[in-house]
């Protein structure tokens, strides 16, 4: 399970790494009025993305000003950034980082990961300005490792590491600190991989992590319950959980919503095949009431890319058709936003949420099959 740059420096801060001063934006207007409160001379704006290879695909900006720095998020926000992490593929930019630009004429880079061939942890790094041969590896058995002193290596292990890196002498014992704060964070967060590179070696002898990915051995994720809410979530997506529902932002333009997992997938499928894209997935679970459905709505309706609605429901016992009806209704009433709706409904209470939802102030295209209703749907979004 891969992590966020700024989760990383999160999670890493607590363990003795120090990052220049950063903030996240997923608006123009967040990602300036950070950098007005940092007050610095530059500043860099960086994609959010699951890759390590950010520089070279243009997903970092150096900008002199605040309002470049909202002007380069702009830009990112919403775009896909090509990835090359073992296959080449695109992810969307939901979210950017603005940190202070930070100079540095001596930097390092530090990456700790598991030898699958012995199940050592590593530690290596290289000088990155002189020559990559003065890497050095420190290699601990696991079985080895004593948490309860705070310390895994020997200490005349890691000043090695340090002289082969060149490091400083006035930053040694920083250097020691850093590597030994790592690898406990290693540990305690079953992580597989850490890396921290730049890490920019201050005149005070002090670091500065200027980029940083970690990377948590899916094996493990059940002993990492608050890592796990992160797997492959963003703030609405756990918003989503907390309210009885699971959403997925996609990149069409016809909003789903249904509940039941086989119905949402089938849904899916219908919307594709009638050639429509979906712009998000919204699956109801059977235990939301209307008020958490209507949550769910609202994320609907504040989808800038969704331009109708289709909502496909068969009503059981636990959940009423007309407890899904009330739910829209009440959304549409907190955003001021409706979208032309097609509804198939089947089940409990369809005949009365048909009259509930026909009393909307939007357009409402009743269908009789889950055919005519994706045809339906694909023919308002366009």
């Amino acid at each position: 399970m891969k992590l966020h740059e700024f989760q990383t420096k999160q999670l890493l801060a607590d363990f003795g790494l120090t990052s220049p001063r950063w903030g996240i934006a997923i608006t123009r207007g967040q990602a300036e009025a950070i950098a007005t409160g940092f007050a610095a001379s530059k500043y860099v704006v960086k994609a959010q993305v699951h890759t390590s290879y950010r520089g070279r695909l243009l997903g970092a900006h150096v900008v002199d000003t605040p309002e470049e720095a909202g002007r380069v998020a702009s830009e990112l926000l919403g775009r896909k950034l090509a990835v090359d992490d073992g296959g080449l593929s695109a992810q969307m930019i939901r979210r950017v980082m603005v940190e202070t630009a930070v100079g540095s004429k001596n930097a390092i880079a530090l990456s700790l990961f598991v030898d699958p061939s012995t199940a050592d942890i590593i530690v290596s790094g290289y000088d990155r300005d002189g020559d990559s041969n003065s890497s050095g590896l420190v290699r601990a058995h696991s079985q080895q490792l004593n948490l309860g002193t705070g310390r895994m290596f020997p200490e005349y292990e890691v000043v090695l590491l340090a002289v082969r890196l060149r490091v400083p002498d006035n930053t040694r014992t920083a250097f020691t600190a850093l590597v030994d704060g790592l690898l406990r964070a290693f540990v305690e967060y079953d992580a597989s991989r850490i890396e921290i590179d730049p890490l920019a070696i201050m005149p005070d002898g002090t670091f500065l992590a200027l980029s940083a990915r970690m990377v948590i051995d899916d094996n493990a994720l059940f002993r990492q319950p608050a890592l796990l809410a992160l797997q492959g979530t963003d703030e609405l997506e756990l918003s989503a959980q907390r309210h009885q529902f699971n959403y997925l932002r996609l990149n069409g333009d016809v909003g789903l919503a249904s509940n039941g997992t086989g119905l949402g997938l089938a849904t899916l499928d219908m919307v594709r095949a009638a050639n429509g894209r979906p712009a998000n997935f919204m699956d109801i679970r059977a235990t939301a009431t209307s008020v958490d459905i209507a949550n769910g709505f609202e994320l609907i309706l504040d989808d800038p890319n969704a331009r109708s609605l289709l909502v496909n429901v068969h009503g059981g016992g636990m959940q009423p058709c007309d407890v899904v009806a009330d739910g829209l209704d009440i959304a549409m009433r907190r955003t001021g936003r409706s979208l032309p709706t097609v509804i198939r409904l089947a089940g409990n209470n369809a005949e009365f949420a048909r009259g509930r939802f026909k009393s909307f102030s939007c357009p409402i295209i009743d269908c009789s099959d889950m055919w005519s209703a994706a045809e339906q749907a694909v023919a308002a979004a366009s």
